[in-house]
């Protein structure tokens, strides 16, 4: 089974697993579609982060695909050119840290692939230089973004050909990312870090501000890292480590298990109200110390016990909300100058052998940095953006530092096994729909595709939006909206079926039967397709 947020996704990583392929492979063929079907959350340019369990293999295996910052980014390299209190959100100058997604795709075919290498790309290849259908979600922020990217005219030339934004079900062709594709294919991952590709995308890019360099490229390589994991009603949950926010998804189902979640009820005033406390409270130390561990000593052992969980919880109220909530362990420096967007893809694959990959990739922001490399139809992430140039900030900006990242992939483990793969994309919300997920399958016994469809809340500033207001779907009984506003949560309706709350899939696999049982979110366009 596999399930992505596009139809055309998901067809090509069944494809995979109908000719025999693994998870890795129905991953990577999945992914270099999203890539040409999605290209406002995902993208060559972009980094991934990947949880690989089951199948015979020993525990699970995280992998690291996220670029650096270019060697010559450093905070006075910003300063010269006039930025003295932020790194631009868009444009070549955000474009500072090396994509890493693609060398992620060559280490897990390494250990987990199964088809020929070449194979993988074939679809992608045909929808990029034949066209593909432009998706809702796609003709929408086509026509959010169009002043933007009308200041690129690279990008400006691919999505705005007539000089309008391409309206839904219209053919988008991309020739350049088809060309850039084939070569991956035909001379391996390292083709977009070794060579042509690189000098290729790099081309034009330090004139314009950024300070990535072919030679960037060439010395990042993505790498197997050690998870990190807790625990909730019995299940292991495995996180990605740090430079992600893993810990604090971690920390609020920590959090959440020293209540009765199910007493509160589903759709309760008391279920959002609490939900919306354990985020702040967890949120706080997120934001006091994630960074590049390289560089920081982050105490992930207290942030994670269950101690600490106890003493942090009653800070909640169940009649009040929190206002500021400071952490509960101080790095002395300075609060995250602001929530973390993004744009992102989630997705996830089982094989027939068991193998259970849970996958995210992203290029931040919708469209990255709106900046294409050169001639090789590849929008570059703008991830590096959000380092800080202040020297006394955990997540200050230094020469080859990973950036905090919002990216995280779940796998649910029960008795060492994986039974759940789970996540979605949109920023601040990642953790916050993992827990709604976990508690409405656990807690409330839902279904797959129940606990996806639900509604949901998101506590703070996420992608698309600039406000950090408690949004709710408007789906949530009135009662308890108004509930939760006299309990002094700052209520933001928002539509039934809102894009802001993320695309969320997953895949359960059954240990009793075997059987496999998937979900897709109809607030994006994906499908889960299983054989």
């Amino acid at each position: 089974m596999v399930s992505t947020p596009h139809v055309l996704a998901s067809s090509a990583g069944l494809e995979a697993l109908q000719r025999g392929g693994s998870a890795v492979d129905a991953a990577i063929a999945a992914n270099a579609v999203l890539c040409v079907v999605y290209p406002h959350m995902a993208g060559l340019g972009g980094d991934g982060f990947w949880l690989i369990g089951g199948g015979g293999s020993d525990g699970v295996a995280a992998l690291h695909a996220s670029g650096p910052a270019a060697r010559a980014a450093t905070p006075e390299f910003y300063r010269e050119r006039g930025c003295t209190d932020a790194i631009p959100m868009r444009g070549a100058m955000a474009a500072l840290t090396v994509p890493g997604a693609v060398d992620g795709w060559r280490l897990a075919h390494e250990r987990h692939g199964r088809l020929p290498w070449a194979d993988l790309f074939t679809a992608a290849i045909h929808y990029a230089r034949e066209g593909m259908p432009v998706s809702r979600s796609l003709a929408d922020w086509l026509v959010t973004d169009a002043a933007l990217l009308r200041d690129y005219p690279r990008t400006a030339s691919i999505f705005l050909p007539e000089g309008d934004p391409q309206r839904e079900g219209a053919r988008l062709v991309q020739q350049a990312l088809a060309r850039t594709l084939e070569t991956i294919a035909q001379g391996g991952a390292r083709a977009l870090y070794e060579g042509e590709l690189p000098a290729r995308i790099c081309a034009g890019l330090r004139e314009a501000g950024s300070p990535l360099e072919a030679g960037d490229f060439a010395a990042y390589h993505a790498r197997w890292v050690d998870p990190i994991r807790s625990s909730y009603r019995g299940y292991d949950v495995v996180q990605m480590p740090p430079n992600t926010q893993g810990f604090a998804a971690l920390q609020i189902l920590n959090l959440l298990e020293g209540f009765d979640v199910a007493a509160w009820g589903e759709g309760t005033a008391d279920y959002y109200h609490h939900m919306a406390e354990v985020v702040k409270v967890a949120f706080a130390d997120r934001d006091e110390w994630l960074t590049d561990p390289a560089h920081v000593d982050i105490p992930l052992e207290r942030l994670l016990s269950k101690e600490y969980a106890d003493e942090r919880r009653r800070l909640i109220d169940p009649r009040r909300a929190l206002g500021k909530v400071e952490p509960g362990v101080r790095f002395g420096g300075h609060a995250q100058r602001e929530a973390p967007g993004g744009d992102t893809c989630y997705f996830c694959a089982v094989d027939d052998d068991g193998l259970v990959v849970s996958l995210i990739q992203s290029i931040y922001h919708d469209f990255g940095s709106c900046v294409t490399g050169g001639d090789t139809g590849v929008i570059l992430q703008n991830r590096g953006s959000f380092f800080s140039l202040d020297a006394a900030h955990p997540n200050c900006l230094a020469p080859g530092k990973q950036t905090f990242h919002t990216l995280v992939p779940a796998m649910l483990l029960d008795d060492g096994a994986p039974v759940l793969a789970f996540g979605t994309m949109g920023g601040e919300g990642q953790p916050q729909t993992q827990a709604a997920m976990l508690t409405r399958l656990i807690d409330f016994g839902y279904d797959v595709q129940q606990a996806i469809e639900a509604p949901r809340w998101l506590m703070g500033r996420t992608w698309g939006t600039a406000t950090s207001a408690l949004s709710l779907e408007a789906r949530i009984p009135e009662q308890a909206i108004r509930e939760l506003t006299l309990r002094g949560q700052p209520v933001q309706v928002v539509a039934g079926w809102s894009g802001t709350m993320g695309h969320a899939q997953a895949i359960r696999i059954h240990r009793d039967t075997g059987f496999l049982e998937g979900g897709a979110d109809p607030r994006g366009d994906g499908a889960a397709l299983g054989w």
